[in-house]
C-alpha cells in the first residue's frame, strides 16, 4: 500500500492538478535548501517526493486554494 494515501491527500488538497504542482515545488525547496518539516529519521519515505507527500498529508504544508 502506498502511503499516504491518494484519497487522504485529495481531501487536503482538493485536486490532483493542485497536489502536483505543491510536491514538485516542495522537492525543489528541499533539494535546494536541503530543509526538511520534520526530522530525517521520521520519515517513512527515502525520496523527496515521499517526504513532500508525507509532509502534505501531515498538515505541515497549507495550501492555498483561491
Amino acid at each position: 500500500m502506498i502511503y499516504p494515501s491518494i484519497d487522504k491527500l485529495l481531501n487536503q488538497v482538493g485536486s490532483k492538478y493542485l497536489l502536483v504542482n505543491v510536491v514538485s515545488k516542495r522537492v525543489k525547496e528541499m533539494k535546494k535548501k536541503k530543509y526538511f518539516q520534520m526530522n530525517e529519521k521520521d520519515y517513512k519515505s527515502s525520496k523527496e517526493i515521499g517526504k513532500a507527500l508525507e509532509e502534505i498529508s501531515k498538515g505541515l504544508i497549507h495550501i492555498n486554494q483561491e
